[in-house]
């Protein structure tokens, strides 16, 4: 039997700044059932820190927007909407703080273990949202920093000539990949301010040597990052997968988070309207209206939607699927359960070429007329 691979899954994080959206919501399950479906079959580790990318300016620039304008809010008492409200008004500001003013909060994000109180709030309302979800936590609140400080990635890109530096004469720093004809991308601006994908490499550069498989998950409006990325990271040595997950238009509209317009639509509203839908479908408080919530959430953020982004969020499709799930569940408690070796087949189907379960394949082969009933054990150890 050949050994286990190392598979190192490394989605996009949504910072702490305004509330889960359906596009959030859509990648952070699909992350889920992959981390959950693979882990069976190999060595899976699931790296998402908060902490590396407290530093980019959407973050701190928040931070200190918050303390210069609401000094003495208690934001222990504000929703998640609430948040991004505030969150909203801040993008609105015609100009941004110099990178003197913001670095005092990089800098103890950098030395402590310090979050803002505001976005220390809203990982705690996440953390109550995965819960629910039954996702798996991989530490939304522990301090986890990068392996790498800025100028020690900015170093290693050096030694393998992967970067052009002008901090010397006033310029930026800029991910040169230009020998493979890609454009130079700029990463720390001339006064320091580091990019998300400054961050992503102070992360996964030190990271990807000991895995066997890379797997980035990311936004399609990411690609030509994660495209730099990817060839980065292939140079150290693993095989480099990039997963885009379209994101999920409202009203027929895909817009930032940033720019409002998902009031009603938060994770948090969705997970009040699934339970008041529970009546007619188990989708409320006990144990088994908890399995139909988690497992209809996924059959339509991943089976429904899919990986591409034409169509806009429905809420008569999202109790559908809580329907669905509820007439999946009474079947499936009826069968026995495979052993652990049909388990491992079933989802070693869901895979092509690479060693990483695909959700969208495996929450399909769910659905559909004459399929057979669900594998209790697979329903448990993937979608509950």
């Amino acid at each position: 039997m050949p050994p286990r691979k190392n598979v190192l899954l490394a989605p996009v994080t949504v910072t702490p700044t305004k509330p889960l959206t359906p596009s959030h919501l859509k990648g952070l399950l699909w992350t889920d059932v992959m981390f959950r479906a693979t882990a069976p079959l190999a060595a899976v580790t699931y790296r998402y820190s908060h902490t590396t990318y407290h530093v980019t300016e959407q973050t701190v620039g928040f931070w200190e927007y918050l303390d210069r304008t609401h000094g003495e809010t208690d934001y222990a008492q504000l929703s998640e909407e609430d948040i991004g409200d505030l969150y909203v008004r801040y993008r609105s500001e015609p100009q941004r703080q110099s990178a003197d003013v913001l670095r005092p909060y990089r800098d103890a994000v950098e030395h402590s273990d310090w979050v803002h109180p505001a976005s220390e709030r809203m990982l705690r309302l996440w953390a109550g949202h995965y819960e629910r979800l039954g996702m798996h936590d991989p530490g939304l609140q522990k301090h986890q920093p990068p392996g790498l400080g800025l100028e020690e990635m900015v170093e290693r890109l050096a030694g393998v000539g992967l970067v052009l530096d002008q901090r010397h004469c006033g310029g930026p720093v800029y991910l040169d990949l230009t020998r493979y004809g890609m454009p130079l991308r700029r990463i720390v601006t001339a006064d320091g301010r580091p990019n998300y994908l400054a961050c992503a490499l102070r992360e996964l550069l030190p990271l990807v040597p000991w895995y066997d498989e890379v797997v980035l998950l990311y936004d399609r409006e990411l690609d030509s990052d994660y495209q730099l990325l990817n060839r980065v990271l292939t140079r150290l040595g693993p095989t480099v997968r990039r997963v885009p997950i379209g994101r999920v238009p409202i009203d027929g509209k895909i817009t930032s988070a940033r720019h409002g317009g998902w009031h009603g639509h938060t994770a948090g509203a969705l997970l009040r309207a699934a339970t008041d839908a529970g009546d007619g479908h188990g989708a409320g408080g006990d144990d088994d209206d908890v399995g139909v919530l988690r497992l209809g959430m996924r059959l339509y953020f991943i089976a429904t939607l899919g990986p591409g982004q034409q169509q806009s969020f429905r809420h008569d499709l999202l109790r559908n699927c809580l329907a669905v799930a509820a007439r999946l569940l009474k079947r499936s408690g009826a069968a026995a359960p495979t052993g652990a070796g049909d388990l491992l087949g079933v989802l070693g189907r869901h895979r092509r070429g690479h060693t990483y379960v695909d959700p969208y394949r495996l929450a399909c082969s769910l659905l559909g007329k004459g399929r057979p009933t669900p594998d209790p054990g697979l329903l448990s150890a993937v979608f509950l």
